[in-house]
């Protein structure tokens, strides 16, 4: 528990020092999650036990056979975009970079999609998932940013916007989604690549698609340069982040967990400290004898 003065109480007292003693003159590698960016006010497809609570998100194979499915996504998206955009850093984002700047982080491997660790000042980071700064063409490869896209889908679709020029309101939804619901997409005029008139993505992996092959070489690496994993702010539902917790175990790696509520390596982890990020990661910066960012 975290106390009304925003200090933690007994026992995550304790286990805030034995974190601390786990990265303490280590080279420790941060496998961050949703949980980072939830305080930014970017929601997370699972609440603090882990079940989903949206209804589930657009399937890649969905995607790529369906233009029905596409609108549904680039409608929600435009609409959801400008919330996106107008995130910033939290005190979570900005502790792990002063971390990194300290030499006690050595890498980073986000499962997240924001871009809110590299604004943090992060250097070493690998966007497990992606980004959505930016758009690909699944024919020929084109890669666009995605402001250029988000002026075109608001220009296409004019009446998607409101009496102030700007997309309309929404419930916010995880990855720059919207809440759209009981909204007809039909008529939503898809975005089509410039160069060859083909298939718009996000260049995020979507639910159902594997992760570059060499971008998961490239996170195993900086495992491999490491001495200890940090789990922060990610349940490990999902598998292309939690095979990460799996090679660390295999390496007889420690695993230090920072998170609210349970995660699927709360079982092998040397130590967790439960509690909002925002507060319990500068706490740890601070406990190293490091100035908080």
């Amino acid at each position: 528990m975290v106390g009304d003065n925003g200090s933690l109480t007994p026992p995550e007292a304790n286990a805030l020092e034995a974190a601390t003693r786990l990265l303490r003159d280590r080279r420790c590698v941060v496998l961050a999650g949703a949980g980072c960016s939830t305080e930014s006010g970017i929601p997370d497809y699972r609440g603090t036990e882990g079940r989903l609570k949206t209804r589930s998100p657009v399937q890649y194979g969905d995607f790529v056979r369906s233009a029905e499915a596409r609108r549904r996504y680039w409608a929600r998206s435009a609409v959801g975009w400008s919330r996106m955009t107008k995130a910033v850093p939290n005190a979570a984002h900005k502790g792990l970079a002063r971390l990194e700047q300290a030499g006690l982080v050595s890498g980073l491997i986000t499962q997240n999609v924001d871009g809110l660790h590299h604004a943090a000042g992060s250097q070493e980071v690998i966007e497990l998932h992606g980004s959505l700064a930016y758009v690909i063409c699944l024919d020929c490869g084109e890669r666009l940013a995605r402001e250029v896209i988000q002026a075109r889908l608001l220009d296409a679709n004019p009446s998607w916007l409101g009496e102030s020029g700007t997309p309309v309101r929404a419930a916010p939804a995880p990855d720059g989604d919207a809440d759209l619901e009981g909204t007809s997409y039909e008529g939503f005029v898809l975005p089509s690549c410039d160069a060859c008139g083909g298939v718009l993505k996000p260049d995020v992996v979507f639910f159902g698609e594997n992760v570059p092959k060499p971008r998961v070489e490239q996170a195993w690496r900086m495992l491999d340069d490491a001495d200890v994993l940090l789990v922060v702010g990610s349940s490990l539902t999902v598998y292309s982040g939690r095979r990460f917790v799996y090679g660390a175990v295999e390496r007889e790696m420690p695993i230090g967990v920072l998170n609210l509520g349970p995660t699927r390596a709360d079982e092998v982890a040397a130590v967790k400290v439960e509690g909002r990020l925002g507060e319990v990661v500068p706490q740890l910066v601070s406990s190293l004898g490091l100035t908080p960012a």
